[in-house]
C-alpha cells in the first residue's frame, strides 16, 4: 500500500434546512457544526476535516443558499460562491421530493462555472414511504447536472454515510496534508462556545427571535478550582430588539438559565473540562446591516 499522502477540498452546498451540517457531522464523527430545524442556521463557513489513513478531506460547510434581506444575509450567500471557486470538489445537498427549485439552480450555475465535479447527495431518505420517489427525484436533478455520482443518504439511520465518504475520497491527489491528521475542525474554541450558545436558543426560543441574535464569547480562561480546572467563560447574547432581550432572559431568568445550561453542559463534553459559562444579553438595534458590529461580531470578509 501506498504511504503517499493525499488531500481534497470540498464545498457542501445546498439550500437551508437540507442536513448538510448533520452530514458534516456525521462524516467527521464528532460535532463541528451546530444543527436546528431552523433554516439558516449556519452563518460562516465552516471547515470539517476527516483524515483516514493516507487521505485527508477537508469540507467546506457553507451557509444555505437563500435570498438576502440583510448585510448578514449578503454575507452568507458571498462565502458560499468563495467556497466554491476555491475547492476541488462539491457536494450538493438535496431533499428527495420534487424538481430543482431556484436556490438550487443558481447553486449548479456556479458549479457550472468553475467547471466543478460534483456528488449529488439526496438526504433524509429516512422520510420516504415510496421509494419511486426517489427514483423520481435522481431523474429530475440528472438533468439538470452531469454529477460524478448520486448518493441517497440518511443521517438519522447513518445509511449512505460511509459509501459517501468513499465517494469522495476518490476526487483526492497526491499533495501534503493540510491540517494535523488527529484534527477535525479550525474553529477556534471561543467560536465554537458562541456557536453552542447560539444553537441552544434555536432549539428553545421562537423561530424569528434567533435569526437577531448574534453571540460573542468575550472571555475565555482556564483556572484551578478545588476539585480540578474550570473553564470560565463569559458570553454576550447580542438582540436586536428590547423585546427580544426580554424574551431571551425570561421569566426570572428562567429562559436564559435553561439555554445556558444546556450550552454549558455540552462544552464541557466538547472541551473535555469543567465549564463555569456566564451569559449577558444586550440590545444593538439591526446589528444585521451594521457592517462595523457584523466585522465585530465576527462575521468578516
Amino acid at each position: 500500500m501506498s504511504d503517499t499522502t493525499r488531500s481534497a477540498f470540498i464545498a457542501i452546498i445546498g439550500r437551508p434546512n437540507v442536513g448538510k451540517s448533520s452530514l458534516l457531522n456525521a462524516m467527521i464523527g464528532r460535532k463541528v457544526a451546530i444543527v436546528s430545524d431552523k433554516p439558516q442556521t449556519t452563518r460562516n463557513r465552516i471547515t470539517g476535516v476527516l483524515t483516514q489513513g493516507v487521505t485527508q478531506l477537508v469540507f467546506l460547510d457553507t451557509p444555505g443558499a437563500h435570498r438576502p434581506r440583510t448585510r448578514l444575509g449578503d454575507y452568507m450567500v458571498k462565502s458560499i460562491g468563495e467556497a466554491v471557486s476555491g475547492v476541488d470538489a462539491a457536494m450538493l445537498v438535496v431533499e428527495p421530493a420534487g424538481a430543482p427549485g431556484p436556490a438550487e439552480i443558481e447553486l449548479i450555475g456556479q458549479l457550472k462555472k468553475n467547471h466543478l465535479p460534483a456528488v449529488l447527495v439526496i438526504n433524509k431518505i429516512d422520510t420516504l414511504t415510496d421509494k419511486a420517489v426517489l427514483l423520481a427525484c435522481i431523474d429530475h436533478w440528472r438533468q439538470e447536472y452531469d454529477f460524478t455520482a448520486v448518493l441517497p443518504t440518511s443521517v438519522v439511520s447513518r445509511e449512505g454515510v460511509a459509501e459517501l465518504i468513499g465517494e469522495l475520497s476518490t476526487f483526492a491527489f497526491e499533495s501534503p496534508h493540510f491540517f494535523p491528521d488527529d484534527q477535525i475542525s479550525d474553529q477556534p474554541e471561543r467560536v465554537l462556545a458562541a456557536e453552542l450558545v447560539r444553537e441552544k436558543m434555536l432549539l428553545l426560543l421562537r423561530q424569528e427571535i434567533p435569526h437577531g441574535i448574534a453571540v460573542v464569547i468575550e472571555g475565555m480562561k482556564e483556572r484551578e478550582g478545588e476539585n480540578g480546572s474550570i473553564l470560565d467563560i463569559d458570553a454576550y447574547i447580542y438582540c436586536e430588539r428590547e423585546s427580544h432581550k426580554g424574551m431571551v432572559i425570561g421569566k426570572r431568568g428562567a429562559m436564559l438559565k435553561e439555554i445556558a445550561t444546556l450550552a454549558r453542559q455540552e462544552m464541557e463534553e466538547l472541551f473535555d473540562i469543567r465549564v463555569n459559562l456566564q451569559c449577558w444579553v444586550k440590545v444593538k438595534e439591526d446589528w444585521r446591516n451594521r457592517q462595523g458590529l457584523l466585522g465585530s461580531f465576527g462575521y468578516r470578509d
